[in-house]
């Protein structure tokens, strides 16, 4: 290729230097591998439309550890004031993370969010720019989410599309298995097993209402 830009008159590109990476075995490459929950949670957007035409933007957060998908937070916009108000209502259940990972989107480095995850004592880490392969985990969880969910879907409303996007978040997180945690879902729902089950009537209640036996 090197001869024929030559050959016709073109300036060869020069050669870009090679930089060092930590790559992993799903090919994803991090500088920080997530080494427990709450280590490590990532986020990015995700578009799509409406039947007439109208943005969807979905705002997927994510332990990079556990591999549970807290939310996928679905509005026509969301900006940097929208995802502190989507962080503070997971950290509540989830609690603080240590770090955050994305790439580096205006709502992601704006400044009252830094502000706000540095007063909580969360580390922001940024991906080097047009290198989305840093945020790996974050982007292979997005392609299941286009392919299995996205392409195959059409929406008329925002409501029916948080709606079934909810629907199979949940799934994701419960039923769907992960080959990364031994075909496992990240949070399985908790069933007790029928043999488990206790039987009331021997334990001296008959119902609910009546209560036990006298």
């Amino acid at each position: 290729m090197e001869r024929i830009w030559r050959r016709e008159g073109l300036k060869v590109p020069k050669k870009k230097p090679k930089r060092g990476r930590l790559w992993l075995n799903d090919g994803s490459c991090i500088r920080l591998r997530p080494e427990r929950p709450n280590h490590v949670w990532s986020w990015d957007f995700v578009f799509d439309r409406t039947d007439d035409g109208r943005t969807l933007k979905l705002m997927p957060v994510i332990d990079e550890f556990t591999k549970e998908c807290f939310t996928i937070h679905t509005a026509r916009r969301i900006d940097s004031r929208n995802a502190i108000e989507v962080f503070a209502d997971l950290m509540e259940v989830h609690g603080i993370p240590e770090h955050i990972r994305s790439d580096n989107g205006p709502e992601m480095v704006a400044k009252a969010l830094r502000k706000w995850l540095r007063r909580l004592g969360t580390r922001t880490i940024y991906i080097t720019p047009g290198s989305p392969w840093e945020n790996g985990y974050c982007e292979s969880f997005n392609g299941k989410l286009r392919d299995e969910f996205l392409n195959g879907e059409l929406f008329y409303t925002l409501k029916e599309a948080q709606v079934l996007i909810e629907k199979w978040r949940v799934e994701y997180n419960t039923v769907r298995p992960h080959s990364s945690l031994g075909y496992r879902p990240p949070a399985p729902e908790a069933v007790m097993p029928k043999e488990e089950i206790p039987d009331l009537q021997k334990a001296g209640y008959t119902n609910c209402q009546t209560g036990p036996v006298m």
